[in-house]
């Protein structure tokens, strides 16, 4: 199982974890092209690092290669969005369910104490932004899920592509309050043990999340 924020063990790790994050972060642009060569400037390292660092991300999604064209950083189109979320709200639904029904009483303390500690951020306006790994909310439910292949699927498939429209396109303006509010509601039927509860509401908070990052791609 490979989690969302992994120490680097070598450069070329090191490489890819860097390089994977600023195309999540948009520090390197949607759907524009990668050369090798300027990779290698601006990280530091050799080519042929680079080319196992954009083959890598080709698994993640998030990288794509055409013929005649060569590697791209995927585009955030309202085709791929929808695509996209009809996975992830079915998959992150599942993994509501299976939290509700699998997660210790102490990893549900912890979840609340989490959606506490986000509460100064939520204000009108400003970002509702989650780094990757523990502190992201989704990715404790899912991990809480217990189901090696649910979250092997879910972090190791779309994760990434997944965090691109998030952060890039997402968790700001007056989304941000309905968001926190949203995920109030989950924890709760988490904590009640409501598993058809906590499945219906993580599938609309995905689904009012895709509507609201497709009205800012029309």
């Amino acid at each position: 199982m490979t989690s969302p924020v992994q120490q680097p063990v070598t450069a070329a790790d090191k490489t890819f974890y860097q390089l994977r994050l600023d195309i999540v972060e948009g520090e390197i642009t949607a759907g524009s092209k990668l050369s090798e060569t300027e990779l290698s400037t601006k990280y530091g390292v050799s080519r042929a690092v680079i080319r196992e660092a954009i083959n890598r991300l080709e698994s993640c999604h998030i990288v794509e290669r055409k013929a005649n064209v060569g590697a791209r950083v995927v585009a955030l189109t309202a085709d791929g969005l929808l695509a996209l979320y009809q996975v992830r709200e079915s998959l992150e639904g599942m993994a509501a369910r299976l939290a509700a029904k699998n997660m210790t009483d102490g990893e549900i303390n912890e979840l609340e104490a989490l959606l506490n500690s986000h509460f100064k951020d939520v204000k009108p306006g400003e970002s509702y932004y989650q780094e990757a790994g523990d502190v992201d909310f989704h990715y404790r439910i899912i991990l809480g899920s217990k189901n090696k292949h649910l979250i092997a699927m879910l972090f190791d498939g779309i994760y990434h592509l997944v965090r691109m429209y998030r952060v890039q396109l997402g968790m700001a303006g007056p989304r941000v309050t309905t968001a926190f509010d949203e995920h109030k509601h989950i924890v709760q039927a988490i904590a009640n043990r409501d598993e058809e509860l906590a499945e219906m509401l993580m599938r609309r908070h995905i689904m009012y999340s895709k509507n609201n990052i497709h009205s800012k791609l029309s």
